[in-house]
């Protein structure tokens, strides 16, 4: 099934007008057919394995009860757009980085404090549905009407800074005066406090960016640098914990809870897929085994490792090209 994304954003918005007015919205078909998105495209090989995963869990196993039409790479709505078109019900959930949304949502900046990502990188059960920081996240969504059915189980590996230039950043000194790109508010006042100037940039437009020399550096993840080929320009890494992310799940409340209860089954039995599988194969089958190897090897026009491996951010390595 192909939507044309201009269409959906008229057809649906006139939809919530009809639902507002309590006109007849079809409920009963919407209660079997759920319309997921994510910004992010295939070649986040690492965070479309959970987000695919789950989509595939619920249509696989679950066909009969509910089916998912799922639109990846920004196809039905872009970063920015998810959040409003979940929030006003013309999609049913979304896969989301926490760092994008967390000037809408506070709460979720917990997961991206200095100091806090480390730890929280090292052990992932405290992130994992059920868990006393899970439901403390939950509550305060709750207030905005939406809720988290997973983050996948813990964070990612947390974001670093990637520099262009010779020396470009090597260390925490090296920020003063720097444009650096970000992501999150938390990693806004990071860069800041060491004097840079904090630009925001989605991945999508990080590569040009630092091409045109728009900004010096970028916060970011080993992921976005492997899914958004930024390798090709940056020259080095200050392997620090800058902030970090986790990837969720999110439904509007009240959307969630009129939902039928085998559909709402289906969905919980592959969140806890999802809460297993995801954050854990992206940290370990991706990063550890098949990413930092390759960016370590010394023809790749990447940067390249002196030592160390993927968990030692608390000793702030720094990456040469």
């Amino acid at each position: 099934m192909t939507i044309d994304r201009r269409k959906f954003l008229a057809a649906t918005g006139a939809l919530s007008a009809g639902a507002a007015f309590g006109m007849p919205t079809g409920s009963a078909r919407a209660q079997q057919m759920l319309t997921g998105v994510t910004y992010l495209p295939p070649s986040y090989e690492d965070l479309a394995f959970g987000s695919q995963g789950f989509v595939d869990y619920v249509n696989e196993k679950h066909g009969d009860t509910v089916k998912i039409d799922f639109y990846d790479s920004g196809r039905l709505l872009s970063a920015d757009e998810q959040l409003p078109a979940l929030r006003s019900g013309n999609i049913d959930f979304m896969f989301h980085t926490t760092s994008y949304i967390t000037r809408s949502l506070p709460i979720l900046g917990v997961i991206g404090l200095p100091g806090v990502v480390g730890p929280l990188y090292d052990n992932p059960d405290r992130l994992k549905r059920g868990s006393p920081l899970f439901e403390l996240m939950n509550q305060e969504l709750k207030k905005q009407g939406l809720t988290a059915l997973s983050f996948g189980g813990g964070i990612m590996e947390p974001e670093i800074i990637w520099s262009t230039g010779n020396p470009g950043i090597r260390t925490l000194e090296d920020i003063d005066g720097k444009r650096v790109r970000v992501v999150s508010f938390e990693a806004t006042k990071a860069i800041e406090d060491f004097g840079g100037a904090a630009v925001r940039i989605p991945s999508s437009e990080l590569y040009l960016a630092l091409q045109r020399g728009t900004v010096d550096a970028a916060v970011a993840t080993i992921s976005t640098i492997n899914g958004r080929s930024i390798q090709e320009q940056v020259k080095q890494a200050l392997r620090i914990p800058v902030t970090g992310f986790a990837i969720g799940i999110f439904v509007k409340t009240d959307r969630w809870e009129a939902m039928d209860d085998g559909v709402k089954s289906a969905m919980t039995e592959a969140a806890e897929w999802f809460d297993t599988h995801s954050a854990k194969a992206a940290n370990e089958d991706y990063y550890t085994k098949q990413y930092w190897p390759k960016f370590k090897e010394p023809r790749h026009r990447g940067h390249r490792a002196r030592s160390g491996d993927a968990r030692s951010f608390r000793h702030g390595q720094r990456e040469r090209a």
